[in-house]
């Protein structure tokens, strides 16, 4: 396995989009989103995508120079159209602007249209934290799950990240999952690397369930009904609220690479301190933190597997397989951007 050290992939992947035309301030938020992603340990929507979007973005389905257009529409309230631009600084766009909201309104609420894909959804909610708000965020995907007792593939993975500060003001308490068991990039790395997905997380185009990669076309909701309750109501919220499409009409990630993603997201910010218990809030989920944790050392509060996996990796270096670091060499050399330097782990 190699390794890379987090400064020196942050770099790479700077660089490389700047030579799609990406501008160095844009380049850097993407850059750093999926640099932290890697650290979190969330290697599905970490560096390992930057081939992805460098195919698109080369291929003129994302735009490296998004003219992004934000309308406030009402006191809490706001709409970004993201020009298909790449959705990590899409969000991260409309995240600030759903925090400057709040601050004035005690809540802020932006509906985003013609993004793309954005990465792993933690990234804005802890965004709103280190900005001293809670932050809730969901966003939807192509068709990748069936419905609970369906057979095929209707709405996407959908995930949905909340967070709420703590005394830690970089380690919030964070929840960031899709509404299926797992997201469909697990089944694409593994795939990649060779590796194995255990049977009941995906199915067949049979609708019966699989552990064979090939066979997987789409995956199973969390908890049955619930995760297929969830995902539908988050569809509903970032596709149509924000005129998009939903489950089966939106473009897909990895076939329809001629076609713009047009996806919705829905941000969330809201002021702590507008409430009866904000004054004390950090103090009190970091004391239920503690509590919990009283109950034995496996037991983790959401968000600490991603922090301890950060402190791990910034010590012995964020691990690349071997195929992405190929893929990592041809692009390198496709861009004439000096590759990354790795080490052995």
């Amino acid at each position: 396995m190699l390794a890379i050290s987090s400064d020196k992939l942050s770099l790479w992947v700077r660089q490389v989009l700047m030579a799609t035309g990406m501008p160095e301030s844009e380049a850097e938020i993407v850059a750093s989103g999926l640099v932290q992603t890697s650290l979190w340990g969330i290697d599905s929507h970490g560096v390992a995508r930057v081939p992805h979007y460098l195919n698109r973005l080369t291929g003129g389905t994302l735009n490296p120079r998004p003219q992004l257009q934000f309308t406030e529409t009402g006191a809490a309230t706001g709409q970004l159209d993201g020009n298909h631009g790449l959705g990590i600084f899409v969000c991260h766009f409309a995240m600030e602007k759903a925090i400057s909201l709040a601050r004035n309104a005690g809540v802020g609420i932006v509906g985003i249209s013609n993004s793309s894909h954005c990465g792993a959804i933690g990234l804005y909610t802890r965004q709103a934290c280190l900005a001293g708000m809670m932050g809730i965020a969901f966003t939807h995907t192509d068709a990748l799950v069936v419905p609970h007792l369906g057979k095929r593939a209707f709405f996407g993975t959908n995930p949905i990240s909340i967070a709420i500060p703590s005394r830690i003001v970089d380690r919030p308490l964070c929840v960031d999952m899709a509404t299926s068991i797992v997201p469909w990039n697990r089944i694409v790395n593994a795939r990649r690397d060779g590796s194995s997905i255990p049977l009941g997380l995906a199915v067949n185009e049979e609708g019966e369930d699989t552990d064979e990669l090939r066979e997987m076309v789409a995956l199973k909701p969390i908890a049955e009904h619930k995760g297929y309750a969830l995902g539908f109501m988050i569809d509903m919220l970032c596709g149509p609220l924000n005129g998009m499409a939903f489950g089966p009409h939106v473009t897909n990630m990895y076939k329809d690479l001629n076609r713009n993603r047009c996806l919705g997201s829905l941000m969330i910010a809201i002021d702590p301190q507008r409430f009866a218990g904000g004054a004390l809030l950090s103090q009190v989920v970091t004391q239920a933190i503690q509590e919990v944790k009283a109950q034995g050392e496996a037991i983790l509060f959401p968000g600490e597997p991603e922090y301890e996996s950060e402190t791990n990796r910034r010590e012995v270096g964020i691990p690349i397989e071997a195929a992405v670091a190929l893929e990592f060499r041809d692009w390198s050399e496709k861009l004439s951007v000096i590759p990354p330097e790795y080490v052995n782990c």
